[in-house]
């Protein structure tokens, strides 16, 4: 069955799922311009962030608060993991379970970038304005 080329402009002018895909490659690749200096993307800070706390994390925390599968976040901590920014360990509660956690050199790489990412959220913030907020909102209820 032919689709009509119709079809094809309605779903390019209403599929929500490709317009927030759109919005976050757009997004994500001023990130990762401003980020490459210190030589990380924006996953990857994603990532560093959400170990920076007080215990190394139980990777399936980790892949919760990223929307990632294990296995993609297990691609994410090798290559960080090569550059000394991330270790993993044994849960000591469950040998089976690895436990990630941010190193020294990886905290300190977090803490320069952290200021590059303010600078460019804040420019995000005031280009898009008061309509961020209810967006916001909307996004973080998605599960």
């Amino acid at each position: 069955m032919l689709i009509p080329f119709s079809t094809t402009l309605h779903v390019r002018d209403t599929c929500l799922c490709l317009h927030v895909q759109r919005a976050a490659r757009l997004l994500a690749r001023r990130f990762d311009i401003a980020l490459k200096p210190l030589g990380l993307n924006n996953g990857q800070f994603s990532l560093m962030m959400s170990l920076n706390r007080p215990e190394a994390a139980p990777m399936g925390a980790v892949a919760e608060v990223l929307s990632m599968d294990r296995t993609t976040l297990t691609a994410a901590i090798k290559v960080l993991e090569r550059r000394g920014l991330v270790e993993t360990l044994p849960d000591p509660k469950d040998r089976r379970s690895r436990l990630i956690r941010l190193t020294n050199e990886g905290t300190s790489l977090l803490s320069a970038a952290l200021p590059i990412w303010q600078e460019v959220h804040g420019a995000l913030d005031d280009e898009l304005g008061a309509e961020m907020a209810p967006l916001r909102k909307t996004l973080l209820a998605i599960r």
